[in-house]
Parts: structure tokens; sequence; C-alpha cells
């Protein structure tokens, strides 16, 4: 009897460690490339970030200048204003996240052929951000553009010069981010508010909570999760944020919409002070790292699994 014991525990033991060794096989090329591609070039940017370093000159050409950088980013005033506008375009995500959650719910309650509708809504976030940007900066434009001309049309004699004007350029820019992020965002609350059990509406009509109730007690709670994951991806792409400036501003008019990404690009492909860029990216890992760790400390108090 010990020995079948003893032969069943091998025969266990061989079989899991064969598994094992096919489940790293599987995952070894994942793992080369978030190694090649993510780990590494992370560990180079904190090492160059302590450095002075002109790409040109190659690997022999940099040189550790320590703190230097870092200092320096405290009193670059163009730094600051970028670090300004990534924290106002932040306000960006609540406000694509309660017109996602207003459609979800419209959508799901009331509209047949929500399928159509699914796909209307979420044709800007699948676009290609070059096209979507170009064709916005059709309709901002100061003079000819349609937003103005129809301003114009209803009475408005000078209608906002948007993209191209400093107090306005922002703006622009994160309406458009509102505007495409929508679609995205409403898929997921749809998905989330399908997965809400209809015993629940049906128990609360029953007695006679009305429908902001059953709102407020019912569906946001219950969509908790959903909106948490939503923040979570809203807050990092709006610190990455790129596409949109590099197309219609270049961080442009007068530093108005000058974001960390951008900055960090001119700075190490057109002025090539790739050391400095580096120490860039380590603050906006930093920032999102922070955020991020505060929102999941926060969420334990409003997020219902």
């Amino acid at each position: 009897m010990d020995n079948n014991l003893q032969s069943e525990v091998k025969r266990r033991g061989s079989l899991q460690r064969k598994e094992t060794l096919a489940g790293f096989i599987f995952v070894t090329p994942m793992l080369l490339g978030v190694t090649c591609m993510v780990l590494l070039p992370i560990l180079a940017a904190f090492y160059i970030s302590f450095t002075e370093w002109n790409m040109v000159t190659g690997v022999k050409g940099i040189k550790w200048i320590g703190l230097d950088n870092f200092e320096r980013l405290l009193v670059d005033k163009k730094f600051i204003r970028a670090l300004e506008n990534n924290f106002l375009f932040l306000f960006t995500v609540p406000a694509y996240m309660m017109i996602s959650l207003f459609l979800a719910i419209i959508i799901n309650r009331y509209v047949y052929a929500k399928a159509w509708f699914k796909v209307i809504y979420f044709l800007p976030y699948i676009s290609s951000i070059v096209a979507v940007a170009t064709v916005w900066r059709v309709l901002f434009h100061p003079s000819l553009g349609p937003v103005n001309q129809l301003l114009m049309s209803i009475g408005i004699e000078s209608p906002p010069k948007w993209i191209a004007d400093p107090q306005f350029a922002l703006i622009s820019v994160m309406m458009i981010s509102v505007w495409i992020s929508i679609g995205f965002n409403m898929i997921v609350y749809l998905a989330g508010l399908q997965s809400i059990p209809k015993d629940l509406y049906e128990a609360a009509e029953m007695d006679g909570a009305n429908g902001w109730f059953r709102l407020t007690r019912i569906t946001v709670p219950l969509l908790s999760p959903t909106s948490f994951f939503l923040l979570i991806t809203g807050i990092i792409y709006t610190f990455k944020v790129f596409d949109l400036i590099a197309v219609l501003t270049q961080g442009g008019p007068a530093g108005s919409t000058n974001v960390i990404v951008w900055n960090i690009y001119e700075s190490a492909f057109i002025n090539l002070e790739v050391g400095y860029a580096s120490s860039m990216a380590l603050v906006l890992f930093g920032c999102i790292l922070l955020i991020t760790v505060v929102q999941w400390i926060g969420q334990k108090k409003w997020v219902n699994y």
C-alpha cells in the first residue's frame, strides 16, 4: 500500500513539473518581449536620467551628472506648465465617464437596434487619431471652420479661435479627447449594466423605489468596479496624451497645450537632451504610480465587488 502511495505521489509530482515547464515555455516569448521592450528601457531611462547625453555622441558620450537634471526640472517653467496642463487634462476623465454612463443607461433601457448605436459611438475610438485630429482641425478653423461659421450664423460675432487661441486651445483638445473616449467607456458601461441582475430592479420597483433611487442605490454601486477600471485607465491615458497634441497644436500656441509627453519628445528627439528627457519620464512615471496607488487605497471605500 505504501509503495502504491509513493508511486502515485511521484507520478503526480512528475506531472506537475511537466505542466510547470510547459507553462514556462508558453509564457517565455511574452516574458522576453516584456523584458526587452519594457523592463530594460525602464532601467535604462532610470540610469540615463542621472546623466547628460546627446544620442549623436553615442554611448561613449554619456556623462554622469547626478541630480542636476531633477534640479533643473524644479525651475523649468516649460516643464511646470506642461505638468499643470496634464493635471488640467485629468478633468476629461470624469466628464466622459458621466456622459458615457448616461448614454449607456439610455441605450440599455430605451433604445432599439443597440448594436448600431454601439458601432456609431465606438467609431471615433477605433478611428485613426491622426485622421480624427485632422477633421477637428478643420472644424475648429478660426474663420472658415464649420463650428465658428455656425456660431456666427446665430449671432455670435467674435467666436473663440479654439486651437489657435491660447485661452481655448487646451479646452478644445480636451473636448476632442472627451468625444473620442465616450465610445469605449460607453461599451464597457453597457457590459457592466447587462451584468446587473434584473431581480434587484424588480424588487426595488415593487417596494416603490423611483428611478433616481434605483440609479443611486443599485446601478451606480454595482457599476463601481467598472467605474474604477475606467478611472484608472483614463487617468493613465491623460498622462500619456501625445498624438492629439502632435497633430493639432505641437504644444502651442504659446505653450498652452504643452504636456509632459510632448515635452519629453521635444527634449529627446529635437533638442537631443536624452538625459533631461529621461528625468521627465521618471517624474511622469512617479505621478502615474502615485495616483494609481492612491486610487487602489481609496477604492476599498467606494468600490463594491
